[in-house]
């Protein structure tokens, strides 16, 4: 048990953000303590043993580039690598890894036992420390009071968590792991605005009862590619394996809606849109006859099988008639059965882009209980709010990513300016400045960052930088040539591209939709081309960059107007019902949110362009 009065930051969860904000704060020179009910839970994959997909994988490669650890976790723990949608546009290319539910974990714990400024407790904490409107330390269940400058809240679903199956409800926000009781009643008699929510969880069944036969195989990628920076190299070790629902499967398991607690009330809390329940997709797409299902290995020292599709908390007997009814599933001996768990979060119009909480001051929330789902989501606003939470011990300025430079700034920015109604999950289609915000970039945009923030070492910086010299030096090259029809006609025809009749520049010519970059610097003898085969990477990043050019300086130009308006400040005091030319609405959801500047305002909900108009002209005036 560390000294209580010497330290800087608890971090209370060790969740995905939990392990972030801790790893953050305490490499940023902060005294930190990591409070978690058990020390062997930390880094659990409760869902899914999978990291990345759609703009998750973007995700989780910022996180790497500002120095967090999701990322080298992924890569040493993987068994399967994807990079999804490669067959569109490179702005929504996303890495995706299926993962060893037991090593993930077992490396993450390791990774922490290496931080010295890092202590580990195994404790549950009970209350908050506040003082006035600040926080000052926890109090945990065998009474003990630790007291630091700030306190991070990654409390996952276990905030008054109660798991389902069927109509068994089970106190714990995990399987064989008890609740938090009591910390949510302390922020709402504090007067933070409460809701539930609802996540579950498909069954797991033995693979040695599965009939491959009657599966269509999901492999990884021929050469796959890691997540971090730090990684050299990873390999895919298992298959996944899809197969379907069917009317009959419907059928059976239509029959214990009577039994469920979605259909009867006993759960309140909203689940995820995009990732519902099996039930809830038969209900609300009744005329759709099948529903795919992915069978993804849970280790690769383990029989367990992850049933992608089937997530459910209908009672156990429907569960297992249900999968049986599937062909290769017709044996199927399920280890655990699938459940739902409703918690408590809390609205994050509450919090500063900081992730502070507006109404205490130094405490600070990551994770579910802002009303996010997924690792990923977590993992961004843990390793945000432990920086922050240290910079504030430091008394320091903030630290915050805008829309126009980083998906977790997408992120952040939605749960501050938009009410949460329902479990929040990124998107591509959520980002308007995505061209700017591309895999290939990451380390681009946030590397710097992370170096100036003590996140990133020097070494990790000088592999960076030697990769932008290269990247600089190819651009330079293509810029100085033009292609002679005697040089690249011959590939053109090849490629079946209309040959040229006069020296063309090969910046046109790589523009080409159907021209490799990586063709063209063979063809025309580019000097240093033994450098780049080493570094595929950077040719994609300079012919992602060739190709969309006029698109990313389109998109550039109007992120330079979104900063303008993020740099007109509002007065944290300043008074919105006092100007009547504002609707009513607006005034009722600005003096909700008390946005920070005038961009934020113009994102909210409700506040017509006009209302910024006018606001804008009370700001100037």
């Amino acid at each position: 048990m560390p000294n209580s009065s010497v330290l800087d930051v608890i971090v209370i969860g060790g969740g995905h953000a939990g392990i972030e904000a801790a790893s953050a704060a305490s490499r940023m020179g902060m005294r930190t303590a990591l409070i978690t009910m058990d020390r062997d839970t930390i880094g659990r994959l409760s869902c899914n043993p999978s990291i990345g997909g759609s703009a998750k994988g973007h995700l989780a490669t910022e996180i790497d580039a500002l120095g967090g650890v999701m990322a080298r976790l992924a890569d040493a723990s993987g068994i399967q690598f994807k990079m999804l949608n490669t067959s569109k546009g490179a702005a929504v290319w996303s890495p995706r890894s299926q993962n060893d539910k037991d090593l993930y974990p077992r490396y993450a714990q390791s990774y922490l036992t290496t931080l010295s400024n890092l202590s580990v407790i195994s404790q549950s904490v009970t209350s908050l420390i506040i003082k006035g409107d600040t926080v000052k330390g926890v109090i945990t269940d065998s009474g003990i009071e630790l007291f630091s400058t700030a306190v991070v809240l990654c409390s996952g679903t276990f905030l008054n968590g109660v798991m389902y199956t069927g109509l068994t409800a089970t106190k714990g926000g995990r399987v064989d792991e008890r609740p938090s009781e009591h910390v949510s009643d302390v922020l709402a008699a504090f007067g933070l605005e409460r809701g539930r929510l609802k996540t579950g969880t498909p069954p797991r069944i033995d693979s040695r009862s599965v009939d491959l036969s009657l599966c269509t195989p999901h492999n990884g990628d021929d050469v796959p590619k890691p997540f971090s920076i730090h990684t050299k190299s990873v390999k895919n070790r298992l298959a996944c394996w899809q197969t379907s629902t069917s009317t009959t499967t419907h059928d059976i398991l239509r029959t214990g809606f009577d039994r469920s607690p979605m259909f009867t009330g006993a759960i309140r809390g909203v689940g995820p849109r995009y990732c519902p329940s099996i039930e809830d997709k038969i209900d609300r797409f009744a005329d759709k006859e099948t529903h795919p299902i992915v069978l993804e290995p849970e280790g690769l020292f383990t029989n367990s099988v992850y049933v992608n599709g089937f997530s459910t908390s209908l009672p156990a007997d429907v569960q297992d008639q249900g999968l049986r009814s599937i062909p290769a599933l017709r044996n199927a001996s399920v280890i655990r059965y699938g459940y739902a768990v409703e918690y408590d979060f809390f609205f994050p119009y509450q919090l500063k882009p900081t992730l502070e909480t507006k109404a205490i001051q130094g405490l600070f929330f990551a994770g579910q209980i802002n009303g996010t789902s997924g690792y990923e989501e977590a993992a961004s606003q843990g390793l945000i709010a432990g920086i922050n939470a240290a910079l504030l011990v430091r008394g320091e300025g903030p630290f915050t990513l805008q829309r126009s430079q980083a998906y977790i700034g997408v992120l952040i920015d939605d749960l501050v300016n938009k009410n949460t109604e329902e479990p929040y999950r990124i998107f591509t289609s959520l980002a308007e400045y995505r061209l700017l915000l591309r895999i290939d970039t990451a380390y681009d945009r946030l590397l710097p960052h992370g170096h100036a923030l003590g996140l990133v070492p020097d070494s990790v910086k000088g592999h960076w930088e030697r990769k932008r010299t290269m990247a600089e030096q190819l651009e330079s090259w293509i810029d100085s040539q033009r292609c002679r029809p005697d040089q690249i006609n011959d590939y053109l025809t090849e490629i079946n591209e209309d040959s040229i009749s006069e020296s063309t520049p090969l910046r046109v010519i790589a523009r080409r939709p159907v021209a490799k970059l990586r063709d063209l610097i063979n063809t025309l003898d580019y000097p240093r081309r033994h450098l780049l085969v080493e570094h595929p990477d950077v040719v994609h990043n300079v012919e992602t960059s060739v190709m969309y050019e006029g698109y990313i300086k389109k998109l550039e130009r109007e992120a330079a107007r979104f900063q303008d308006n993020e740099k007109k400040r509002i007065p944290d005091d300043f008074s919105y019902m006092t100007i009547s030319s504002l609707s009513m609405e607006a005034r009722e959801k600005l003096t909700r949110i008390r946005p920070g500047s005038l961009g934020q305002a113009s994102r909210i909900p409700g506040v017509s362009a006009t209302d910024v108009a006018v606001l804008a002209l009370h700001l100037r005036s």
